[in-house]
């Protein structure tokens, strides 16, 4: 027999309906069935069938109801059944946990989520549908409007719609991004108040290259929260629209297929390339969990610049500390995919609860011993006390201040005990942050900070794929990638001969991300990059203020606003020689040159050749190009230089 309250009441014998008999039989059928086991007196029993009104008679059609249920439920008994049996407590229904549908879509839910927490997307794609496959309508069915149903009604309704939000996320990183937004959309119409579902919606449609329509869902939902409730967008959604809009990959998540290990060079959706030049820092991640094991609770904060592989290698340390019998919980602050919930825009600290209640299958409850209801340290403080714990934080300058407040706390009275913290975030000196991490510096934080990768970590990565490069082809290489491991990858990806040289070309994805940060800058920032990419690699502070007729203490703030944006680079000199020089990376040069047209770009070659004239010693070499690419435009009073 198998039990189901997944939509109308039914129980199946041998995968054939059992007739169950008329709506009163299957409403008391159901109000057993929630019980799980636990006996329902007989007054209990006509109070909730009939709930108030119950007829003359209402002891004795129950009586009669429970006669023909024990034959249709237990037809081959012989005496008493026990199946349907009445105790002191009153009457019970005893059926075995699996043959509950209740059971099974909760348990392929779990497992669902443990494959996804180990990167075993496919498993976790099966699993879920063969969960929601259960699913055959309006949970408990006709009895849904009772009132001893309102509770078990409420609790799978919100398992179903947590479980379809995970199937969407599980969807859009295996790549079948058009299938997670017919769920997404479906899911916006079912709860157009939950925020997560939008977020899903526009990581699809953002996924299936229609960031437009992913923008306009976020208008919508942001008018739709003015008009009925006055409120707007959670800083978790509007951070998500700004990445949007920047074409932010570090915060938006690689669509494609992925397993656990996922890449620092492509984000998390890649696996094809070797982990390099990080060794220092997965040996000082080993000891990190060394000495948590051994009972001495440690944290540690990772910082990089986006796209220099902190998620690859969280999911590093991760895979290292499972190996070593922890319980790994993760938490974004950022709102990114991530490995064990999918996409989530709950706070950090319930995802981390989440996450150790489900390696401990520990049911969810705030309630003390006493009965009081706890707050979050404490309820998290016994959630860390199971055993062995690595928390993975991501993103934490994403986080909001009450959960850094939280974090300070813990780091307070955590500090025997076997667990390891590890934060995440892009800058270590951002304010945002600063208590926090003086407190975790207070405590023996060990601080790892990823560098860009050198040029010989490029030539090992190009030898681990098998390529013969010279060391000048792989400094040409990281030269153009400025050392990043997402923008590195995604050079790779083009054929050899387009990633530098003659016939090199800008990644489609680079080329979009560069252009959505130019987009946001200042006319005069916009119009001073311009005239820097004519001009060439380095800025030449004097020839851009001539030529723009600027002050030059007007024209170094906009430098700055470049720079803070990533568009321009700053670069020390190392030996203290020279003050250092202002940079415009390959990539991000080349962007600029590619939106201006050929006469635009004449005028600009123009300007400068003529503002090249009236220098004294002037390098003939660079006048020369100009007036080269000025082509007709070339002033004519310096063609004669």
């Amino acid at each position: 027999m198998l039990y189901g309250i997944l939509g109308p009441v039914q129980v199946l014998c041998d995968d054939t309906p059992v007739d169950l008999g008329p709506r009163q039989r299957r409403v008391l059928l159901t109000r057993l069935l929630i019980e799980d086991g636990r006996p329902v007196s007989l007054g209990e029993l006509c109070r909730d069938l009939w709930e108030g009104d119950q007829p003359q008679g209402a002891v004795s059609s129950v009586r009669a109801h429970i006669s023909r249920l024990r034959s249709v439920l237990d037809p081959v008994r012989q005496g008493r059944s026990p199946v349907l049996v009445n105790g002191p407590g009153g009457y019970a229904l005893t059926v075995p946990r699996e043959a509950r549908d209740t059971v099974l879509f909760d348990q392929s839910v779990a497992r669902a989520r443990e494959a996804m927490r180990r990167g075993q997307l496919l498993v976790a794609r099966d699993e879920l549908d063969a969960g929601l496959r259960l699913w055959r309508g309006e949970a408990l069915g006709e009895a849904a409007e009772h009132a001893f149903a309102a509770r078990e009604t409420t609790r799978l309704n919100a398992a179903h719609q947590d479980a379809r939000e995970l199937q969407a996320a599980i969807l859009i990183k295996l790549g079948d991004v058009e299938r997670a937004i017919s769920i997404a959309e479906s899911l916006t119409i079912s709860a157009p108040l939950r925020e997560d579902v939008w977020a899903l919606l526009m990581r699809a449609l953002y996924g299936a290259g229609r960031s437009v329509e992913a923008l306009q869902q976020y208008e919508s939902f942001r008018a739709m929260l003015a008009k009925d409730l006055g409120l707007d967008p959670s800083p978790g959604l509007r951070d998500l629209h700004t990445a949007i809009l920047r074409h932010d990959t570090g915060v938006l998540g690689d669509h494609r297929p992925s397993r656990y290990t996922a890449s620092v060079f492509a984000g998390p959706g890649d696996t094809s390339e070797p982990l390099v030049g990080r060794a220092e820092e997965i040996a000082r991640m080993a000891t990190v969990l060394q000495t948590a094991a051994a009972g001495r609770t440690q944290w540690a904060v990772l910082s990089g610049e986006p796209g220099a592989g902190k998620t690859r290698l969280l999911d590093e340390m991760s895979a290292q500390a499972e190996a070593a019998g922890f319980t790994v919980t993760r938490a974004s602050g950022g709102q990114a995919l991530s490995e064990s919930q999918g996409i989530t825009l709950v706070c950090p600290t319930t995802q981390l609860l989440d996450g150790l209640r489900q390696a401990s299958d520990a049911a969810p409850t705030r309630d003390g011993a006493d009965g009081v209801d706890e707050g979050p340290l404490a309820v998290l403080l016994r959630e860390l006390g199971r055993g062995p714990v690595l928390c993975v934080i991501d993103d934490l300058d994403w986080s909001p201040p009450e959960f850094h407040a939280l974090l300070r706390e813990l780091a307070a009275v955590l500090r025997d005990a076997p667990v390891a913290v590890v934060c995440a975030l892009r800058n270590a000196d951002d304010p945002v942050v600063g208590g926090l991490l003086a407190d975790l510096a207070r405590h023996g934080a060990t601080w790892l900070h990823l560098e860009p990768l050198s040029v010989a970590d490029v030539a090992e990565l190009l030898t681990a794929r098998g390529e013969s490069a010279s060391l000048g082809e792989a400094a040409a290489l990281h030269r153009r990638g400025e050392g990043n491991p997402f923008v590195l990858g995604e050079l790779l990806k083009l054929p050899p001969d387009r990633r530098t040289g003659p016939a090199a070309r800008v990644p489609i994805s680079m080329h979009s991300i560069i252009q959505a940060r130019l987009a946001e800058q200042p006319n005069e920032v916009r119009a001073l990059l311009t005239y820097a990419a004519a001009d060439g690699e380095s800025l030449d502070i004097d020839l851009l203020a001539d030529v723009q007729g600027m002050a030059r203490e007007r024209l170094l703030p906009l430098i700055d606003v470049a720079v803070t944006a990533r568009i321009l680079v700053w670069d020390a000199d190392p030996d203290e020689r020279t003050t250092g020089r202002y940079r415009f990376p390959e990539l991000h040069r080349e962007v600029v040159l590619s939106a201006l047209t050929p006469s635009s770009r004449q005028l600009l070659h123009a300007a400068l050749a003529r503002e090249l004239t009236h220098w004294e010693g002037a390098e003939p070499a660079r006048l020369a190009r100009h007036l080269r690419a000025a082509g007709p435009m070339a002033p004519t009073a310096a063609r004669g230089h």
